[in-house]
């Protein structure tokens, strides 16, 4: 079973300089590469390509595991890894969740990433 990611604060983006700009600082290294992880697998990349082409802005947990082929479990674990990584949001409705990007915390990696790749 795969070790769990640990749990990091995602109450804000990723706030260090791009990464080819000098030194990263530990813990923003740290936080960085924990979000990276939960970006480090088909099935997540797929869940977050959704969420971010949505034009609603989000979409249910059933939807999600149907478009990508798995089982609502499947599904689930996955979302929630990019939920604790702070990459995707939440919302229960009912017996609903929906689930939508974190389009200011993907920005923010996207910009730290920006001079690398």
């Amino acid at each position: 079973m795969p070790k769990p990611l640990p749990v990091i604060d995602v109450s804000s983006p990723i706030c260090c300089a791009p990464i080819g700009a000098g030194p990263v600082a530990e813990d923003d290294a740290v936080a960085l590469a924990l979000r990276l992880k939960a970006l480090a697998d088909p099935v997540r990349i797929r869940l977050l390509s959704l969420l971010m082409g949505s034009v609603r802005g989000e979409i249910g947990a059933g939807a999600l595991a149907e478009a990508v082929g798995v089982s609502a479990a499947t599904a689930s674990h996955h979302l929630a890894q990019l939920r604790n990584a702070g990459l995707v949001d939440s919302q229960r409705r009912g017996v609903h969740v929906f689930y939508r990007a974190e389009k200011d915390n993907l920005e923010a990696l996207r910009t730290v990433l920006a001079t690398c790749c």
